[in-house]
């Protein structure tokens, strides 16, 4: 669906947004604003990560949307976020989506807001870019509260179900998150430079914006090497409860071995073995599993295995 959200008789600029285009579609209105193919291409791209371009006075930009997964599980790009694509130069500006953001009526209406000036095509820019930078907080507290459940759960030594699974995940969503994070770095660094040879962009905006970017790479940096850590200490855990197990079973084993040894050597049927003949035998047999047994546990229990 294409819409005419400005005309140049409402603004100094031309705003064109397109919803779900088929490839016909976006060669159409790519032959008209005269778009190198190129860029077309990398716009139909549902995978294509965020990125900056510039050509001849068209500038070309590609935002990630965080989305609400369809499942706990999903952690790839594609599945945690939709993409935005974004054309415009001096006198046009169009922006291509699948998925419907309220954020472009929001800004139609500030560019409309009588006795206001209009803002121009690279400031519509930077507030998509701000909107894409604030769909990644809400998500980062989502994963922050998951992860200190996590960590909660682990240290108190209950038991949690799949608890490995679930941090596996909540590492992957952080890392596509800081990966998209790192390449919207780039894109601000690009409309930064342009801001310093143009006064189309309000530098107030862009600061504020840049100081997002910042705050929510870092979010996501924090949660990535957090859940490292904490699967890593998880691990540890889990080895450390394995061993003091073998330890139980060692210790059991040590005071049973030779007390089997004895039990196996009078119990061999020869003929000739005086010890049967011994009225004391079976008695100083019962002493002798005893003595061991103590002389066993004193040992242990001075080096502190038990």
């Amino acid at each position: 669906m294409t819409e005419d959200l400005l005309t140049k008789q409402e603004c100094h600029f031309a705003w064109l947004d397109i919803t779900n285009p088929s490839a016909a579609e976006l060669q159409a209105v790519a032959e008209r604003y005269d778009l190198p193919d190129s860029l077309v291409r990398d716009c139909l791209e549902p995978t294509h990560l965020p990125k900056f371009e510039t050509t001849n006075g068209l500038n070309f930009v590609i935002l990630r949307v965080f989305v609400t997964p369809e499942n706990n599980e999903a952690d790839t790009i594609q599945e945690l976020s939709t993409k935005i694509a974004v054309f415009y130069a001096a006198d046009y500006l169009i922006t291509v989506h699948r998925r419907a953001h309220p954020v472009l009526s929001q800004l139609k209406r500030v560019a409309q807001s009588p006795g206001q000036e209009c803002i121009s095509p690279a400031e519509v820019a930077v507030h998509l870019v701000r909107y894409a930078l604030n769909s990644f907080v809400q998500p980062a507290l989502v994963l922050t509260k998951e992860l200190d459940d996590y960590e909660a759960e682990i240290f108190l030594k209950r038991e949690v179900p799949n608890a490995l699974q679930g941090l596996y995940f909540l590492k992957r969503k952080a890392s596509a998150a800081k990966q998209l994070l790192l390449l919207t770095r780039d894109i601000m660094t690009m409309l930064r430079r342009q801001t310093l040879t143009s006064s189309t962009t309000d530098s107030t905006l862009l600061q504020d914006t840049q100081d997002l970017q910042v705050k929510v790479e870092t979010l996501y940096q924090q949660l990535d090497g957090a859940a490292t850590n904490l699967m890593n200490l998880y691990l540890s855990l889990s080895s450390q409860r394995t061993n003091e197990a073998m330890r139980v079973l060692t210790v059991f084993s040590a005071f049973f071995l030779p007390l089997t040894f004895i039990a196996g050597i009078y119990g061999m049927n020869f003929e000739y073995m005086p010890e049967l003949t011994w009225k004391l035998g079976y008695p100083g047999a019962m002493v002798a599993m005893l003595v061991i047994s103590v002389g066993i546990f004193a040992w242990f229990r001075r080096k502190g295995w038990i």
